[in-house]
């Protein structure tokens, strides 16, 4: 539904214009929005006009309309101050814009209901083409879900931000399925359906809204899909990315489902599993016992690719003092780091630690 807020700007707008007063209410005469001075008409009157068959009325100097809505039901009642033809007609021509105004927001929230509903797989898919056919949506376009997590609950300079930058009239929905968390539904251009493109929108989504909304958020996409009725599993994707990403890649704020590679499997295997791959690993030394200098040294030799001299030279340390490190190292975990197959051990081991301290916090 339309907030009242929208149609008081709308009203002053019109009165700057018209130099008239306008008041917009219930069809139970409580006041929607009105311009200073025009809320001078009793409920019960407004509430006799409403209950009438007449569209336009002028009544105690002012002149009465009803805006409709669909099914011609009456949504809401314009009260414009003044008589005569002039105010008459001008009454009208607002009435008409309120019409456009109500008809489009209904218009916004239903398709927002309907894309809630198919995010969260409510549907049954002869009632998903049925009602994007009513809504007129096509069904069988590339889209791809991206899900948006900001660091306040409603954040509704972010969201219209992401308005602003996807319109509805492109065929892009946005929409909440929870308090921190906007979905976009991205309708992709034909030959645009590819990661890369995908990837720098993610980019340009958290940039953006860095820069106009002044806020650090985490982006998450799922993969393409080329049928509305799939819109569920790219979304389930993307929360997945977003979970994922948050566990293993925290220091990234993008995370695309087709990237999440060893991450991804790690999620899904079952927590006895991996508590048990922790204690075959580490037989002398648990991970979480690590000093900050160690734990550095290990991220850092990883992230140079198991290069040595590479590495000292970052950490701003002599070779053979990193070699006694790595040394010490292998000592404590008997893995020695250096060597390919001990480095993708110790690699899984301490994202299978991650996983597990995310459980962890997340149950209690």
């Amino acid at each position: 539904m339309i907030s009242n807020q929208i149609i008081k700007s709308s009203i002053e707008k019109l009165k700057e214009i018209t130099k008239i007063d306008f008041s917009v209410r219930g069809t139970d005469g409580s006041v929607a929005a009105s311009t200073q001075g025009s809320e001078d008409v009793d409920a019960a009157t407004v509430r006799q006009f409403a209950s009438s068959p007449a569209d336009s009325q002028e009544v105690q100097g002012h002149h009465f309309f009803k805006v409709m809505g669909e099914e011609d039901q009456t949504e809401y009642i314009l009260i414009a101050r003044g008589a005569g033809e002039d105010v008459h007609m001008i009454g009208r021509i607002c009435v008409s814009q309120l019409q456009d105004l109500v008809m489009a927001y209904r218009e916004r929230f239903d398709k927002s209901n309907f894309i809630q509903n198919l995010l969260l797989d409510n549907l049954l898919l002869v009632d998903i083409y049925n009602r994007a056919k009513k809504l007129h949506i096509v069904s069988e376009r590339s889209r791809v879900v991206f899900i948006i997590e900001t660091r306040h609950e409603k954040d509704t300079e972010s969201m219209e931000v992401l308005r602003n930058m996807f319109s509805d009239e492109e065929g892009h929905f946005i929409t909440e399925v929870d308090e921190k968390s906007i979905i976009l539904v991205q309708e992709l251009e034909a030959g645009g359906d590819n990661y890369e493109d995908i990837e720098q929108t993610a980019n340009s989504i958290r940039d953006t809204l860095n820069t106009e909304a002044m806020t650090d958020v985490r982006v998450a996409a799922g993969t393409i899909i080329h049928d509305i009725s799939q819109v569920s599993r790219s979304y389930k994707e993307a929360r997945m990315a977003l979970n994922v990403g948050k566990i293993f890649y925290s220091a990234e704020r993008v995370h695309m489902y087709n990237k999440l590679g060893i991450g991804r499997l790690i999620y899904q295997l079952p927590e006895s599993l991996c508590r048990m791959f922790i204690k075959e690993v580490f037989t002398k030394q648990q991970p979480d016992t690590f000093d900050e200098e160690t734990l550095q040294t290990i991220n850092m030799f990883f992230d140079n690719s198991l290069n040595v001299s590479e590495t000292a030279r970052q950490l701003f340390v002599h070779r053979n003092t990193l070699v006694y490190r790595l040394e010490k190292l292998d000592k404590s975990t008997g893995l020695d780091i250096r060597k390919f197959d001990d480095a993708l051990t110790f690699k899984i081991a301490l994202m299978v630690e991650s996983y597990l301290h995310y459980l962890d916090s997340t149950a209690s």
